[in-house]
């Protein structure tokens, strides 16, 4: 006969007028387990940079792209305003060379002498004219070479096509074939070629060691121009000089800037920049650079703390560093991936109450 397990002695505790038994031992042994963290996931800035990195997102590369197409990438189509202008245009080479022939012949009617070099000088400007034309061709074409360029590295480094990168790399190196200081660059991307598979990786190498210089040569230009505008602003007695001055450099520094970059542009290149420049002040908000360029001055204390022509000086001054910002932008065979896209404060520093002393 087995003998019947006596219950184990259980103990109570007393809460007023009620009675709590104590737990039984499943309970306390589910008591005894740790109880389960649930962790959440967390926003990280860092890892959110680096997939925008990965996905080619970088910057105001959107803008770039559709500036660039407004200007730079933009074909002349039909309109009855293209269709007015060249008319003018052709109605304006037919009268000049009806003036240039009747003076040929009124020389010719004087003295063969004045005659034939009368036309001699005057074959001499139609073949000038020529050259110039086919120059004008030849930047614009440039241009576009650039400009698609630098979409495609952007679309082989968002998809990291390795075999389009090396196609596109090699045609940045032979971009710069010209520039002697850019050969060491020029080989060493040639060896990457060779030995890089990754895509993204020869990109970012070639932004690193080829347009990296270039973008210092681009800082400097703007700063420069920066500089000029605002002490030429401060000390000009009228406000018209102030205008033609701000417009003369606004021109030279896009000017200046596309030839480092190689682009050199003509005159229609240079209206066809100037348009993308436009664009892309227009699509990024004009002074709106990401740093917030009326809220730092006014909030620095400019504006109260100096004059009215020192203050004009320096919003002068933000507003050229913001037109070479934008033309670097445009005329950059790259877009900013490995390096960081740079803003007004610093490309100028100077222009805010804080750097003041260092320049």
């Amino acid at each position: 006969m087995t003998q019947q397990r006596r219950p184990r002695p259980r103990a109570f505790r007393l809460e007023g007028d009620q009675t709590v038994t104590a737990r039984s031992p499943a309970q306390a042994d589910a008591a005894r387990r740790r109880p389960v963290e649930v962790v959440e996931a967390e926003f990280d800035a860092f890892a959110r940079e680096a997939a925008e990195l990965a996905d080619g997102v970088t910057g105001d590369e959107a803008a770039v792209e559709a500036a660039q197409a407004t200007g730079m990438l933009r074909r002349y189509v039909f309109s009855w305003g293209g269709v007015f202008l060249s008319a003018v245009s052709g109605l304006l080479s037919l009268a000049l060379t009806m003036w240039i022939w009747g003076v040929v012949e009124d020389l010719f009617r004087h003295s063969a002498f004045l005659g034939t070099l009368g036309l001699g000088l005057a074959g001499l400007a139609a073949i000038a004219a020529a050259i110039s034309l086919a120059r004008e061709f030849r930047a614009m074409g440039r241009q576009n070479r650039i400009a698609k360029l630098h979409a495609a590295l952007a679309e082989a480094h968002a998809s990291d096509d390795g075999k389009a990168a090396r196609e596109r790399v090699s045609e940045l190196c032979k971009l710069y074939d010209d520039r002697p200081g850019a050969g060491q660059a020029r080989a060493l991307l040639k060896d990457y070629l060779k030995q890089i598979i990754d895509g993204r990786d020869l990109i970012t190498l070639a932004e690193r060691n080829l347009v990296a210089p270039l973008d210092e040569e681009a800082r400097r230009e703007i700063a420069g121009a920066a500089k000029r505008v605002s002490v030429v602003t401060a000390i000009s007695p009228r406000a018209l000089i102030d205008v033609f001055f701000v417009v003369g450099q606004a021109i030279v520094l896009m000017r200046r800037i596309a030839e480092i970059y190689g682009g050199r542009p003509g005159l229609f290149g240079f209206f066809k920049l100037a348009r993308s420049v436009g664009a892309h002040l227009a699509i990024t908000g004009g002074m709106a650079v990401g740093d917030s360029l009326l809220q730092q001055a006014l909030g620095h204390g400019i504006a109260a703390r100096v004059s009215a022509k020192l203050g004009e000086g320096v919003l002068n001054g933000l507003l050229t560093a913001r037109v070479g910002l934008s033309a670097m932008a445009v005329c950059r065979p790259t877009p900013f991936i490995a390096e960081k896209q740079p803003g007004v404060s610093d490309v100028a520093p100077f222009l805010f109450r804080g750097d003041k002393t260092k320049s």
